[in-house]
């Protein structure tokens, strides 16, 4: 009567912690701690089990995980949504193919067919991408979404190649296939003019400037520099940023006009009140990320609701968080991957206001939002695959491939607005704005020889001579301390030899 005794205890268990973690399972998550501190994983339900990894699986999770990981702990439900669809997305594209060759007239229009089959040729290409493609570090909201977004990338690389290769001409109208409207020169607006905060000759609205500069750009610098923050993760590589951009903004202003704006619209509205929110609003966001406990539960498992409602809504967040520490001033490694991350941060900014004016597009054309939006889909990607390969290049030992991608384009995008405009981009910093920028790229290298050379050197010669001052002592006292202990041996050898003597006397 034992065993049956000793399983009906063990039920009675069971229910008991079933029934105390029944609240949290309501409510979209399951509490995966047990009362003594363990973190094993406990089953939502005794349906959902999670398939035992093998040791060599856990010690690479193990030893891939970092310090500045979060912990994440997840059912292993696999439902309809997270499988891949290989064989259904090959066979709507194939009846899809079939309906145009068989089934519809091919138009006698020449340029419409070749919009058309470039159009098609891209949406083929997207198909394998996103069934086929390798994944990257990120799954939430489905893995399906970035691997849509690195076949874009893709793509645009390639459109950016064809433009490199035309003439200015050519591919000023060729802009004119996507939009009818494009291929025109268009003036550049200037922000510079009066910059009186407060205008006495204007009785009527004496702040009118303030208004005038209050455009649809206002927002959309805030919440470019919120989604900044959170692909950078650190505070202090935003600010430097954002102060270096409106630097920039100052000595290019005599190549556009763009660039011309008063004091207070640099200083005040950009870097305090637009960019200084929005990383406030960021670094606030990163704070509630970094603390949010990340505990995954099938949606099927969950009975009410309201869970069900939280579970959809935490989908769109990240599934684990790294925390960023960049730690520039670590090694030289670092600190030039740091340096080299800024300096593709500015030209990537540089070539929004180039490439729309040597490729004459409007400013508030749907052509620069897009190619805003795309960066922002891709950035966070290409900046955790280079945070991932410069903090641990033992386990990422190539350089990820949207960060791969994101780098090519961006030096495409320069070479393009080299080629369509080299009088702009060769016309003479003015004389002041040069030493300037002599002045701080002379401070940063003699600090770097500084820090990574001089200042090694002397503190491994500190650290040699430290050593052999220490290996000089030890062995002084060693020497002492022999020759105090060959002392008593001398004098108990006397000794005993003259008790010796006394005793062959008597």
């Amino acid at each position: 009567m034992a065993k049956p005794e000793s399983k009906k205890s063990d039920v009675v268990f069971a229910s008991c912690r079933s029934a105390a973690a029944e609240e949290q399972v309501n409510n979209g998550s399951v509490d995966l701690t047990l009362a003594g501190g363990s973190h094993d994983p406990v089953p939502a339900t005794p349906v959902s089990t999670t398939k035992p990894k093998s040791a060599k699986q856990g010690l690479r999770e193990n030893s891939a995980r970092r310090t500045t990981e979060s912990e994440v702990f997840d059912d292993g439900t696999n439902t309809f949504f997270w499988r891949a669809h290989t064989l259904t997305v090959l066979f709507i594209l194939t009846c899809a193919l079939v309906y145009v060759t068989l089934l519809e007239e091919t138009p006698q229009d020449t340029a419409y067919n070749t919009k058309r089959g470039i159009v098609a040729s891209i949406l083929v290409f997207l198909c394998f991408g996103v069934t086929q493609a390798k994944d990257g570090p990120f799954t939430r909201p489905h893995p399906a979404y970035w691997r849509f977004w690195l076949c874009v990338t893709v793509v645009y690389e390639l459109f950016l190649i064809f433009i490199l290769f035309q003439t200015v001409h050519d591919g000023r109208q060729f802009m004119k296939y996507i939009d009818p409207k494009l291929g025109v020169p268009l003036p550049e607006r200037d922000y510079g003019g009066n910059c009186l905060i407060y205008d006495p000759g204007n009785a009527t609205d004496p702040y009118h400037n303030i208004w005038d500069k209050m455009d649809g750009f206002v927002p959309a610098h805030f919440l470019g520099w919120y989604i900044k923050t959170l692909m950078i993760r650190d505070w202090w590589m935003c600010m430097i940023i954002s102060v270096m951009f409106e630097f920039l903004e100052y000595s290019l202003e005599h190549q556009l006009p763009n660039f011309s704006e008063c004091w207070w619209d640099h200083w005040i509205m950009d870097v305090l009140v637009c960019n200084g929110l929005g990383i406030y609003c960021g670094m606030k966001t990163l704070g509630w990320l970094s603390m949010k406990p990340y505990q995954w539960q099938g949606l099927w498992n969950i009975p009410t609701y309201k869970g069900k409602i939280k579970r959809i809504a935490f989908q769109f967040t990240p599934y684990s968080w790294v925390k960023f520490e960049w730690k520039p001033a670590s090694n030289l490694r670092r600190w030039l991957a740091v340096c080299g991350i800024i300096f593709m941060f500015l030209l990537a900014e540089l070539n929004t206001f180039y490439l729309k004016f040597v490729l004459w597009m409007p400013p508030e054309h749907y052509l620069v939002l897009l190619r805003l939006v795309f960066f922002v889909n891709v950035g966070g990607v290409a900046m955790r695959e280079i945070y991932d390969f410069m903090d641990d290049p033992k386990f990422h030992k190539k350089l990820g491939q949207q960060a791969w991608l994101v780098a090519a384009i961006t030096v495409t995008e320069f070479l393009i607005v080299v080629k369509y405009d080299p009088h702009t981009i060769m016309l003479p910093i003015p004389f002041f704005v040069t030493q300037c920028w002599i002045l701080g790229i002379v401070l940063i290298l003699t600090w770097t020889l500084w820090r990574f050379f001089i200042r090694d050197i002397t503190l491994r010669y500190k650290e040699t001579r430290r050593r052999k001052q220490e290996g000089v002592g030890d062995r002084e006292r060693t020497l002492g301390n022999g020759s105090g202990n060959t002392a008593p041996s001398g004098r108990s050898k006397l000794n005993g030899s003259s008790e010796l003597v006394k005793h062959r006397k008597s």
